[in-house]
């Protein structure tokens, strides 16, 4: 049958059939959620009445910001009010049959809901239920409220990211928010691997200050065996201002430091002792650092990049989020992707990495609060006189067409 076929998994979708719900708010748990979806999944957000509050962070259009209007693309809205007895048991029965369920309260709230893991998998053994929370779900710091900011804060990220004001600066963007999202992703996708031979889900605790963290990588270790004063890596790579705008440029191993001091006209800065190896270019950073960047001030970024790159130095432009939308690489490969959202209008956003095609052209766009409660409930059983009467309550909320 043409119904069954669509619910076939491919490549591209692999968890078609695969039903989720989302009632995660802000960025990391709706953004898994959309990376199920992305990947084939069905994927109904269940809001409050009030919406996701990531609707009204920033700039409003229409009845979405960027955050909610990229975060939550290929998904249904079902509008519960989850102050109401009806609103909750509509929650219970949808997560009796669902195969995921995400959810981003505070600890202990989802148990006071009656939409606890304990209680839910008794019925559904093989539910694969996500918490995410600021600090997880156990531990001293497990009650207190969690952000971006204080993940980014708490991990360490902001201490080693100290800008040349001297002051440890919080990175530009949701890293923290995105990055969970990733992880809790990721740690779905293992456990529904392993439910295809165990049968059972399981309960996963994913948190934003734990993977924050993890992007520190070698960090830590670093921090320990080099006394809480590491050396930086690979002096003199950074950030250098041109006559025309700002480059960035890397090395990652000695004979690269000699073919830069060439390209820039400066071989005396090769053939100087203070600056012969990677740790004595740590140690008088703040003498050669200077220097280089008199000499980037003299020529336009167009003219070092084509210097710099005859020499193979890794270095590139520092873009705009505009300008990397309209590089012509960007273009080329297809990297960024783009959603017509009702009352927003074109929604750019950076394709999700390693899709075999381009299926996420085809998401539909993120929804109003409540655009599908209806439908969700009609395919979960419910009647017409019976959703009529769930409007009539309150219990359900439906978007106006």
């Amino acid at each position: 049958m043409a119904g069954e076929r669509k619910l076939t998994p491919t490549h591209e979708a692999p968890y078609r059939g695969l039903k989720v719900l989302d009632f995660g708010q802000g960025i990391a748990s709706p953004y898994c959620a959309m990376l199920l979806g992305v990947y084939g999944a069905d994927v109904v957000k269940v809001e409050p009445p009030e919406g996701d509050w990531s609707r009204y962070l920033g700039t409003t259009y229409g009845n979405h910001t960027t955050l909610s209007a990229v975060y939550n693309r290929g998904k249904r809205s079902l509008c519960l009010d989850m102050k109401h007895k009806d609103g909750i048991a509509i929650a219970q029965k949808l997560a009796r049959e669902a195969d995921v369920l995400i959810e981003g309260f505070r600890p202990g709230v989802a148990e006071r809901l009656g939409l606890g893991y304990e209680r839910l998998s008794r019925d559904n053994p093989g539910l694969v239920y996500l918490s995410v929370s600021g600090f997880g779900q156990s531990g001293p710091y497990s009650k207190r409220p969690g952000s971006d900011s204080v993940a980014q804060a708490f991990s360490g990220l902001v201490s080693i990211n100290v800008g040349t004001d001297g002051v440890p600066h919080r990175v530009g963007t949701t890293i923290s928010d995105v990055v969970t999202g990733v992880y809790a992703f990721q740690a779905i996708a293992t456990t529904l691997f392993a439910r295809a031979t165990v049968g059972t889900g399981r309960w996963i605790d994913v948190n934003l200050c734990q993977s924050t963290s993890a992007l520190l990588g070698h960090k830590v270790a670093e921090f320990i065996l080099e006394g809480g004063a590491p050396r930086a890596l690979n002096v003199p790579a950074g950030t250098y201002q041109t006559k025309d705008g700002w480059i960035m440029v890397t090395l990652v191993n000695e004979p690269q430091y000699k073919r830069l001091c060439a390209a820039i006209g400066r071989e005396d800065l090769a053939s100087d002792p203070r600056f012969a190896d990677f740790a004595r270019r740590a140690d008088a950073a703040d003498t050669l650092i200077p220097q280089l960047r008199e000499v980037f001030l003299t020529e336009a970024t167009d003219t070092w990049l084509a210097r710099l790159h005859a020499a193979d130095i890794i270095a590139e432009r520092i873009l705009s989020p505009g300008e990397w939308l309209r590089n012509a690489h960007v273009e080329a490969t297809r990297a960024s992707v783009r959603q017509d959202t009702p009352g927003v209008g074109a929604v750019y956003s950076p394709r999700t990495p390693g899709i075999a095609s381009l299926s996420e052209d085809h998401l539909c766009p993120a929804p109003d609060v409540g655009q599908d409660s209806r439908t969700v409930l009609t395919e979960a059983g419910f009647g017409p006189t019976e959703i009529d009467a769930l409007l009539l309550s309150g219990a359900v909320r439906q978007a106006k067409s």
